[in-house]
């Protein structure tokens, strides 16, 4: 079964001063399309195949997915949609006992809510190389 690897969006866009904030749709749609090489290749970590999904809030929710990309457009919080996702995925009720879930992002707390359902963490590095090296890794 496929890796599934959620993608924390705003985290990972906001890991490199780019000027993301002036165009917060543009630089989401273009994490998005940096992300389609994962679902064929997965991560150094966990190589592929995987379920990519990127989950994307605010100014970014109108999203769409592309092949390889599902976007998930946060009702709310971003962080509980997150969770949500991982909980649907790696629970008992998933049926898929071992189905392994990767959540890209550096926020402690979410890493935190994650992992206590099973998910691994990785930080932005893993999908964003020249992400900030003062984040969590």
């Amino acid at each position: 079964m496929a890796t599934l690897l959620v993608v924390d969006a705003a985290n990972v866009v906001g890991s490199v001063p780019d000027g993301w904030w002036r165009d917060r749709y543009g630089a989401a749609e273009r994490l998005r399309d940096r992300l389609v090489p994962y679902a064929a290749d997965g991560t150094a970590e966990h190589p592929g195949p995987a379920e990519v999904v990127l989950v994307v809030e605010g100014a970014a929710r109108a999203l769409p997915s592309v092949p390889g990309v599902r976007t998930v457009a946060a009702p709310g919080s971003g962080d509980d949609a997150i969770v949500e996702l991982v909980r649907a995925a790696a629970g008992p009720e998933a049926g898929a006992p071992g189905r392994v879930c990767v959540v890209v992002t550096a926020d402690r707390e979410l890493r935190a809510r994650v992992r206590e359902l099973g998910a691994e963490v990785a930080g932005p590095r893993a999908v964003r190389p020249e992400a900030g090296r003062g984040g969590a890794e």
